[in-house]
């Protein structure tokens, strides 16, 4: 588009390649940053293109300058987050030989909301808004990368498991991380890109048929299907055992190990018959399992399992012959869970729909840990968005 535009400017070819080097490697914020342009043509991009997606940044600074939670007002009013975490170099053997070395992980979202609707996710309580561009995508990277470049630093990981289900804005991901892994362009190997799926099996199929060399992980919650039908509605679609074969598959086809995240709520999803589960469900797999203590999130009558019992779950887990790695909370002092600045900004629901919302969670997990599964389809928001998200 921007090279049939120049042409019928009367621009030559290699403006285009200016342009490019400017966005993606000065980090340019506006058409007037394109220095290497002539007054005449900045002006006229600026008439015809927007240089941003994104209308306004909300930072708020957590852990001691470690994690950074951003919220994006974009232009049409749609909120989403990112986070940036920051891991500085430790483990030093000698000077400058860090064992490991410093590294800056940005999460990122896909869509405006989510319409799986896990409960313990603060973006589920928002619902679905809408897919996001690929350039709404991209320029969550951009905004990271052009502060980390203010202080010499550069991004090293990405991963999509901000708001929304990557795999239901799947052909925009795709395009997304096209560009971010272009070396001509962002420049960020394709492995060290995570794509997070809820289980959209068909989505998991497809990127296997490409044979994409990012990381998948799965937001699996529970090896159980009574209890995932609960914490994963999508589970209602794709059962756990189908998602995981999928994985497996990919796993396997790939020679990428899946990452499997398990967020632990205490009472809920973290008992012995669990980690038991766990460890049958994924033995003998290229996998590995990250437990997440569960973020406080409004509206949920669940709290995050004890440090005690995240160990012992663990411990659990790895006897079982599964790899595990307890992951560390971050951003607490700043509302950590995903879409919790956005749900903050959009206030607080009505109280009776509170108390219904608990009433219906509990009596939901109380069954589900009885061994009843849900008779339950999907919600029609999310029957909806798996329809349009073409994952049937």
């Amino acid at each position: 588009m921007l090279e049939d535009w120049l042409t019928t400017e009367g621009q030559p070819a290699y403006r285009a390649r200016q342009i490019s080097d400017a966005v993606w490697r000065q980090n340019a914020r506006t058409v007037e940053d394109l220095r290497t342009l002539p007054a005449p043509l900045r002006a006229r991009l600026d008439e015809s293109f927007r240089l941003d997606t994104i209308a306004q940044d909300e930072i708020q600074i957590a852990d001691g300058g470690l994690t950074e939670k951003i919220l994006h007002l974009l232009f049409d009013g749609a909120l989403i987050e990112s986070v940036l975490m920051h891991y500085p170099a430790r483990g030093f053997v000698g000077p400058g030989r860090a064992i490991h070395r410093e590294r800056h992980t940005l999460c990122i979202s896909s869509q405006a909301g989510c319409a799986v609707g896990c409960p313990f996710c603060a973006t589920g309580e928002l619902g679905f808004g809408r897919d996001l561009e690929t350039a709404e995508i991209v320029d969550q990277v951009r905004h990271a990368a052009r502060r980390l470049a203010a202080t010499g630093s550069r991004l090293t990981n990405i991963v999509f498991m901000g708001m929304g289900e990557p795999l239901l804005n799947l052909e925009r991901v795709l395009e997304a991380v096209a560009i971010l892994s272009d070396p001509r362009l962002f420049a960020l190997g394709a492995r060290h890109v995570v794509v997070s799926t809820s289980g959209v099996v068909p989505g998991i199929r497809r990127l296997t048929a490409l044979g994409s060399q990012f990381t998948l992980a799965v937001s699996l919650h529970a090896a159980r299907d009574p209890l995932r039908d609960v914490l994963v509605p999508l589970n209602r679609r794709w059962p756990v055992a189908e998602v995981v074969a999928a994985a497996r598959d990919h796993a396997r086809i790939t020679g990428r190990r899946v990452s499997y995240e398990y967020v632990m709520i205490s009472g809920v999803n973290d008992t012995d018959i669990d980690a038991a589960a766990l460890a049958t469900l994924l033995r003998g797999d290229l996998a590995h399992v990250n437990l997440i203590p569960m973020n406080p999130v409004a509206h949920t009558p669940w709290a995050a399992s004890s440090p005690e019992r995240v160990a012992q779950f663990a411990a659990m887990v790895r006897r079982g012959g599964v790899g595990v790695t307890v992951r560390a909370n971050r951003g607490q002092d700043a509302g950590a869970a995903c879409g919790q600045l956005a749900a903050d900004r959009a206030g607080e629901p009505p109280a009776p729909a509170v108390a219904r919302r608990r009433d219906e969670i509990v009596r939901q997990s109380e069954a589900a840990l009885r061994g009843n599964r849900s008779s339950d389809g999907l919600p029609a928001g999310l029957e909806a968005a798996v329809r349009t998200g073409g994952a049937r």
